[in-house]
């Protein structure tokens, strides 16, 4: 019987799950991607989602295609920031052992500046099963993994944001011997405000809170 190329995949979620604490983990193309599939699975369609004004423009972009409404608020952050009021967190500066937060879904990256260098990647913390076994579907057009296109029966919506096998290869190769703890990743230089964008200038701009 040949081995089953998402096994692969499979290991890596779960040395991540392991590394992190977290009970499941789902991988993505992207970390930008991650946070669209949480903002979509948690609703965000017509509702205010806060976030800081200086991250990375992609964190936006994704809470508006899922239909959210940006606001902006002047809080500092280092490593991680919860998307408000919702139970989401870009954690693209950090990955260290044991940094999951029960309750949530953080949102991890792999691009090339991060500290796991897969060139590009992306990942979902979790201990949902249910927004696991929907977003293993959403991430691969609706397809269930491991049965054949030509046997499948696609009963669901679903996106091209899958990791693929090499990418996940890559991945446990980087985890071997890696640090048992990391800093979080400065950015320097520092973000821009995202209201200089002409795309964000009229999010709304909301008191800082320490959420």
């Amino acid at each position: 019987m040949k081995n089953n190329p998402y096994d692969i995949v499979k290991s890596f979620e779960q040395k991540v799950a392991d590394y992190t604490g977290a009970p499941y983990a789902v991988s993505l193309d992207s970390c930008t991607n991650a946070l669209f599939l949480c903002c979509y699975y948690e609703k965000v369609s017509g509702k205010q989602v806060t976030i800081p004004r200086r991250t990375y423009l992609s964190v936006p972009q994704s809470i508006m295609h899922a239909g959210g409404i940006v606001a902006l608020h002047d809080r500092k952050w280092k490593g991680i920031y919860q998307l408000q009021p919702y139970n989401i967190y870009d954690a693209a500066k950090r990955f260290t052992s044991g940094m999951y937060i029960e309750g949530t879904h953080m949102c991890l990256s792999f691009h090339i500046k991060k500290h796991l260098k897969i060139s590009k990647g992306g990942m979902i913390l979790t201990d949902n099963k249910d927004f696991v076994d929907w977003a293993r579907k959403a991430r691969y057009e609706g397809r269930n993994e491991g049965v054949k296109y030509q046997e499948d029966n696609i009963e669901m919506l679903g996106w091209n944001m899958y990791m693929t096998p090499q990418q996940a290869a890559h991945g446990l190769a980087l985890m071997q011997n890696f640090p048992e703890h990391n800093p979080d990743i400065p950015e320097d230089p520092p973000y821009r405000d995202l209201s200089q964008f002409k795309l964000f200038e009229g999010c709304k701009i909301v008191e800082s809170n320490n959420g």
